[in-house]
């Protein structure tokens, strides 16, 4: 006695077969959206996250010493010096 029906293998094969078609689907259709997504990223001319952190350390610098000068300024100021 045969215990699985010839049909029921062909459509499980079948389901096999398409989950495998349908796995290599999804995965090219998501290396298609990252190739995309960073041509699109490098058109756009982003600063990378160091640079960005580079200039906003020169900012705070100078910030800085600007409260600096303007402190020798006001002090200056304060005694009178034209």
């Amino acid at each position: 006695m045969q215990s699985q029906s010839p049909l029921l293998d062909g459509v499980a094969r079948a389901m096999n077969g398409a989950m495998g078609v349908a796995q290599g689907v999804r995965e090219e259709a998501q290396s298609f959206m990252r190739a995309q997504a960073d041509r699109l990223i490098a058109d756009m001319d982003l600063v990378g996250r160091e640079e960005f952190e580079t200039v906003k350390q020169m900012a705070r610098d100078a910030l800085a010493q600007c409260e600096v000068l303007r402190a020798r300024i006001e002090a200056l100021e304060a005694r009178g010096a034209p």
